[in-house]
């Protein structure tokens, strides 16, 4: 016998990214036999597009849902990525890549950036990225699938993609129809509650009307039903990330594409360049008590490579995060559930984060609130952890250059974050929590990039003998380094796997441009 009490209808408010996704991993779930799903949008409403820049989780997104790696990447026309290369963050002059995939290999008991640390000490001239194949492959230009090369010097890497939001949100969406969920063209007007303060109806602009069980807020920034409606309220968290407006735009390619993001430091924040195959995705991320939207537009435009062929475009933010993501019958995702700069690309991770953790207390229709005070619980560590490793960029900074950079030197750091580091501080080792997103390789490569590193190393790598350890160092970088002439471009590897057809550039682009953001 089924639950008299199960949900039996499911209402995603907003398409996009965030709203798709949703869709998509419900219909998956669900197989049509659970409950109905209904999303409802207007192609009337721009659309910011959460990210085009995504980390490695989001292919595992894309296998659960049985869709095709090759088939996808052809139809978003997607890149790939093998990490971030920042430039000008802690020093003028200096850069550092935040790879994907491991940095080096454990040695007995110890791990490699402990041996590493230990080498360092004693002289040896040896670069921390040498050892990530990740890094190697970006700067080389070159790319294959890790997978594909197991026992070889590039076995330890991994990847990610570049994407185009719109296209992502177009391909989700024949998936997500195509297994049984509904949409429904319409503008949401006016949100009707129940005598618990649970949603109970939407009313469209149209005069039509929806009624669900449980509704999924997709509304972006606008949080028509997790804010206008129930008022859980907003966490700020602008005193730690100063940073609260961007400028996007689209350009076309000038040779081939990189297989890395860059982030590069402005005066007053930084600056945004994704790959596609088809163009090229820029931004400037910047904050406004520092300067105006027409400078920094300007200093966009100076930088990017290629004609421009959609924006600049305005996107103002807020960071921070809702105090209750779920709260009585209303799920936030995306933007409408809080937003942190696109610095490390987790807007989409939160997104299909946010979904696993839903089915994980799927409820009934009563939504018993030990269920969602589990899950605000764990999604806020997640928004909280995540803002913790993007200050880190920030607080670390050498740079005195400008008042923008110099406010960030001098900030006062998040009690958790100045835990964390003061630990690494001490001998390289990392409070590593629950099912975090941000690994010790994350952790080490910014914090080695930043210029911060341990007193010391962990006494254990002295149990290591240390006839020919270095000289192994030296032969397993030299042998990494050798092995990328054997690789393709990433630009042969597309040509002969995944390439996309060629679209026009030209057509207007302005009012659903999906921005880096």
């Amino acid at each position: 016998m089924n639950n008299p009490d199960a949900l039996r209808k499911v209402c995603i408010v907003g398409g996009g990214t965030a709203g798709w996704i949703a869709a998509a991993v419900m219909a998956h779930h669900m197989k049509g036999r659970l409950f109905e799903i209904e999303l409802v949008e207007s192609d009337d409403i721009g659309t910011i597009g959460v990210g085009e820049s995504t980390i490695p989780p989001f292919l595992e997104l894309i296998a659960k849902l049985d869709i095709n790696e090759q088939e996808f990447i052809r139809e978003v026309q997607a890149s790939f990525k093998l990490g971030i290369e920042f430039k000008d963050w802690w020093k003028q002059g200096e850069t550092y890549f935040h790879p994907f995939g491991d940095v080096g290999q454990r040695i007995e008991l110890s791990d490699f950036y402990q041996v590493w640390r230990k080498a360092k000490l004693n002289g040896h001239d040896f670069a921390l990225q040498d050892f990530a194949p990740a890094t190697v492959m970006a700067h080389a230009g070159k790319f294959m699938l890790p997978f594909k090369a197991r026992g070889t010097p590039i076995a330890g890497a991994s990847y990610a993609l570049h994407v185009d939001a719109k296209r992502v949100a177009q391909y989700l969406r024949g998936h997500a129809e195509a297994r049984g969920v509904k949409r429904t063209e319409g503008i949401v007007t006016d949100v009707a509650l129940d005598d618990r303060g649970f949603v109970s109806t939407l009313t469209l602009k149209d005069g039509r009307t929806i009624d669900a069980d449980f509704f999924i807020d997709c509304s972006g920034f606008r949080a028509l039903l997790i804010e206008k409606a129930l008022g859980t309220g907003y966490t700020d968290w602008s005193n730690y990330l100063f940073c609260d407006r961007a400028i996007a735009a689209q350009t076309e390619n000038v040779g081939p594409p990189k297989p890395y993001t860059l982030a590069e430091a402005q005066d007053a924040g930084w600056r945004w360049r994704i790959p596609l195959q088809h163009r090229t995705g820029n931004g400037h991320v910047f904050a406004s008590e520092f300067m105006s939207d027409d400078e920094a537009t300007r200093i966009l435009l100076d930088k990017v490579e290629g004609e421009v062929v959609a924006g600049p475009m305005v996107v103002p933010f807020k960071t921070g995060v809702r105090q209750q993501i779920w709260h009585k019958n209303v799920l936030a995702i995306g933007l409408a559930s809080g937003f942190i700069e696109p610095l490390e690309s987790t807007a989409i991770h939160l997104i299909y984060r946010g979904m696993d953790f839903f089915f994980r207390f799927l409820p009934d229709r009563h939504c018993d609130p030990a269920l969602a005070e589990e899950y605000n619980r764990r999604m806020i560590a997640d928004y909280t952890e995540i803002r913790d490793f993007i200050v880190l960029h920030y607080c670390t900074t050498a740079r005195d250059d400008t008042p923008f950079w110099r406010k960030c030197r001098d900030m006062e750091w998040p009690d958790s974050l100045k835990e964390r580091v003061e630990l690494f501080r001490a001998n390289g080792t990392l409070r590593e929590g629950l099912d975090e997103l941000f690994r010790s390789v994350s952790w080490f490569s910014v914090l080695d990039g930043m210029g911060e590193l341990p007193r010391t190393y962990h006494p254990l790598v002295d149990r290591i003998d240390e006839a020919g350890l270095y000289a192994g160092l030296a032969q397993a970088r030299d042998q990494l380094a050798g092995f990328m002439q054997q690789l393709p471009t990433q630009q042969q590897f597309i040509d002969a796997h995944c390439r996309a057809e060629k679209v026009d550039l030209g057509r207007p682009a302005q009012a659903a441009m999906s921005a880096g953001v």
